[in-house]
């Protein structure tokens, strides 16, 4: 009796891991101006192109090389600021990993969209920050692989304060800050290719 007692408990044990293990939500979700990763309810899409899909050549060199739309919403609450990367995990960057195309950070954290075009000027009007990409240069450098067809993942960082960088911070910069302030992530990445 004892050792069916034993064993009948091991099972019970088995089975409430077991369905502990298949309820967790991964919190990843793709589909139609979905993001691929997300923090909770956390989300980041664009009206120019749908996850894993096309990004216009109009928002590439080849076109008229400006950032794309951009949204958010369900920001963690107590989010101070934004801080957007575009990186293409395809390409090496300077001083290695991915190839930064653009960087944006202290967007207030009562904003939840970026228009399409932002301007490459290093302090926005409402008080948000561009770093320097890989290319050299303050703002958005649009797709432009050299062969193939490249991924371009639109990341953004919920903050919980605002970044303490100049204009033109770079990847090492931006990414070392927010080192500990990160509330909440999301992504939306396109393709793009010559």
């Amino acid at each position: 009796m004892k050792k069916y007692m034993i064993w009948g408990l091991f099972v019970l044990v088995l089975v409430i891991f077991v369905s502990g293990c298949t309820s967790q939500n991964t919190n990843q979700t793709t589909g139609t101006n979905q993001t691929t990763v997300n923090s909770g309810n956390f989300e980041i899409k664009s009206n120019a192109f749908v996850q894993g899909g096309q990004i216009p050549q109009k928002y590439t060199a080849n076109g008229q090389n400006i950032s794309p739309p951009l949204s958010w919403a369900s920001a963690p609450v107590n989010t101070k600021s934004f801080t957007i990367t575009c990186e293409d995990p395809d390409a090496s960057g300077s001083g290695g990993g991915a190839f930064f195309h653009w960087i944006i950070f202290n967007i207030p954290g009562n904003v939840n969209q970026l228009a399409e075009g932002i301007t490459n000027q290093g302090t926005l009007d409402n008080g948000a920050k561009q770093g320097t990409n890989d290319f050299n240069k303050i703002g958005y450098s649009g797709p432009a692989p050299p062969s193939g067809t490249h991924r371009y993942a639109f990341k953004i960082y919920a903050l919980d304060t605002t970044l303490n960088l100049d204009v033109g911070a770079t990847k090492n910069q931006v990414n070392s800050a927010i080192q500990g302030h990160i509330l909440g992530e999301a992504q939306i990445t396109g393709k793009y290719g010559v």
